[in-house]
């Protein structure tokens, strides 16, 4: 029998390869489907797939895709993809949706002891301790999706208990590598998403111009492995060849290398433990010829420190920074921020927040709400 695969994002760039990856295989089922708001091409990948259920965000959407697809059940809103989870019988959850608001989903998946694959980084940036608790409460099995904590996943196979020594994720740079902070100021929306190796969405491609994209996928590594954050690195390596590193206690370092094809790092959470064939380009070394590694540039690239700062804070601080983030990235997007205002908002948010103890899940959603607030004040004062 396949396993029945719910897909949460299948429009997105992680969404779409996913979808791919399981049209190569007769081993996985889909049986439901959500997006944001692009319900012409949610509808026709259900069609495509078979799919009975879907759901859609935004109301506006969803109320045009079920006027235009009569054909199956058209859910709504942030209830309507809690409801999709609950009620698909999946047997795992891709949660490929961007930003916070894919912790309800997460949470509801373990909740229910779906295996639950990974894409949502911010799940574990903002749910921390919460999220991995109720995973090991319920069994439900945690599997990254992002390339570089994927590459960590199957590195530690071939470590022994009690071996690990250090992790290292690696970053391309992002576009504006070898920048000054200076150099930063003026630099456009076109330009910061014109990223050097991947694509991807947006807000994503935005924090990884910023280096924010490395600082949560620290978070992430720490909640997913257990590691404590000086013993997580990342290091800048332009090629993006090497996804990571992990160092044992004799010194040796093992590392998981490969052509940029998110493929790979989806199709390892969604066949797990098996490792199935892709039409992937192989790499060849030679026609590579070198790789280069540098250190970050802090002052350039001061996102990476919030985080790290927030992650050691603990408590609602993540939650904060990621809040700050998400309405500093759109304000960016929008051309109401500077590209460096970006880190200058979430600086300026943590201060006021420094955060706080959390009790519940309910403390992470009024911690972001009032992140939110403070974020949006700020970039108001400064227009």
């Amino acid at each position: 029998m396949p396993r029945r695969l719910l897909v949460l994002g299948s429009t997105g760039s992680i969404g779409t390869q996913a979808l791919d990856v399981v049209s190569r295989t007769d081993d996985l089922e889909v049986v439901g489907l959500s997006a944001a708001r692009s319900w012409e091409p949610l509808v026709q990948q259900a069609v495509d797939h078979g799919v009975g259920r879907i759901a859609l965000a935004d109301p506006d959407a969803a109320a045009r895709a079920a006027e235009a697809w009569t054909d199956g059940e058209v859910l709504t809103g942030a209830e309507g993809l809690v409801q999709l989870v609950l009620e698909s019988e999946a047997d795992l959850v891709l949660n490929a949706l961007v930003g916070s608001a894919g912790l309800g989903p997460t949470v509801a998946a373990l909740g229910e002891g779906i295996d639950l694959a990974l894409a949502n980084k911010e799940s574990l940036v903002v749910g921390g301790e919460l999220v991995t608790q109720l995973a090991e409460a319920t069994g439900a099995q945690l599997l990254p999706v992002d390339s570089e904590h994927a590459a960590l996943h199957h590195l530690l196979h071939g470590v022994p208990p009690g071996a690990l020594e250090r992790m290292t994720i690696t970053a391309s740079g992002g576009p504006f590598r070898g920048r000054t902070r200076a150099e930063l100021a003026d630099v456009t929306v076109a330009e910061a998403l014109d990223h050097p190796t991947w694509s991807m969405g947006g807000k994503i491609t935005i924090d990884s111009a910023t280096l924010m994209n490395k600082g949560l996928e620290v978070i992430e590594a720490h909640h997913l492995f257990g590691l404590p954050y000086d013993k997580i690195d990342v290091v800048v390596h332009p090629q993006s060849i090497v996804h990571a590193l992990v160092e044992t206690a004799d010194g040796a370092q093992l590392a998981h290398l490969g052509l940029p094809d998110m493929r790979i790092a989806i199709a390892y959470a969604l066949h797990h433990p098996e490792i199935v064939p892709l039409p992937t380009m192989r790499l060849k070394l030679a026609e590579i010829g070198a790789l280069t590694f540098e250190e970050v540039d802090h002052d350039a690239f001061p996102c990476l420190d919030l985080c790290l700062q927030a992650a050691r804070a603990g408590g609602t601080a993540p939650c904060v920074l990621n809040a700050a983030n998400e309405v500093a990235v759109h304000a960016f997007l929008n051309d109401r921020l500077s590209f460096t205002g970006i880190a200058e908002v979430i600086d300026a948010t943590l201060q006021q927040m420094p955060g706080g103890p959390v009790r519940a899940f309910e403390s992470l959603f009024e911690a972001d709400r009032a992140a939110r607030e403070l974020a949006t004040e700020r970039i108001g004062a400064r227009a």
